[in-house]
């Protein structure tokens, strides 16, 4: 299950700034602990979290909760349970660190960042599919790190007919993860050989009505 941590309180802090009407459709997409969920069913909306870890649908549940506020939980790989449906907002923070040797599939903890070679795994498939879960002038709230191609994400979803922006950036020290593989990405380019910060950014995208 995934903490919250830098760019979950990143993403938090867009979502404040999204005008979501009461009773709109919400996605959390691997929800985590289901931070952000319960954020969208504090202002009236009706959320629907999905994760791929039982671990984590069940503390996103409990949170969900303690803060008595109604979040429905779906297990499955990303869009997956929700197919046929559609939102006025989907929350992404999805697994985006490059990984060596990252070409499987990643298990157990590291499902929640590790992301491929190129970090884009998951930020790929929510680029394409994201499309056709949305409504018209439905928006896309997605964090990932620079590391992983801001600009690609932004290329993809304007292919796909959706304006798209980034709207926060955010420089936070190296955490555990980019600590235990800086060499590797310095070598291969990804990172800058002065650069001793990760960013952060979040990326809005709107389904034109």
């Amino acid at each position: 299950m995934y903490a919250p941590q830098e760019d979950t309180e990143l993403l938090a802090g867009a979502l404040v700034e999204e005008p979501v009407q009461p009773g709109a459709d919400v996605l959390d997409v691997g929800t985590g602990s289901g931070a952000l969920a319960v954020a969208a069913a504090r202002r009236g909306t009706r959320v629907t979290a999905v994760d791929v870890s039982w671990r984590a649908l069940c503390a996103t549940r409990l949170n969900a909760l303690r803060a008595g506020v109604p979040v429905r939980i779906r297990h499955g790989n990303l869009f997956t349970p929700v197919r046929g449906r559609s939102f006025d907002l989907i929350l992404a923070n999805p697994p985006y660190v490059p990984a060596p040797g990252g070409r499987g599939l990643p298990r157990g903890a590291a499902r929640a960042w590790d992301a491929g070679a190129d970090g884009r795994l998951v930020l790929d498939r929510i680029c394409r599919e994201v499309p056709e879960l949305l409504r018209p002038g439905g928006v896309l709230l997605l964090v990932q790190s620079a590391l992983s191609g801001p600009e690609l994400t932004l290329g993809l979803l304007r292919a796909s007919g959706l304006k798209a922006a980034v709207t926060r950036r955010r420089r936070i020290a190296f955490g555990p993860v980019l600590r235990d593989r800086e060499h590797w990405l310095r070598e291969r380019g990804l990172l800058p050989p002065t650069e001793n910060e990760e960013e952060l950014v979040v990326v809005r995208a709107e389904l034109p009505v």
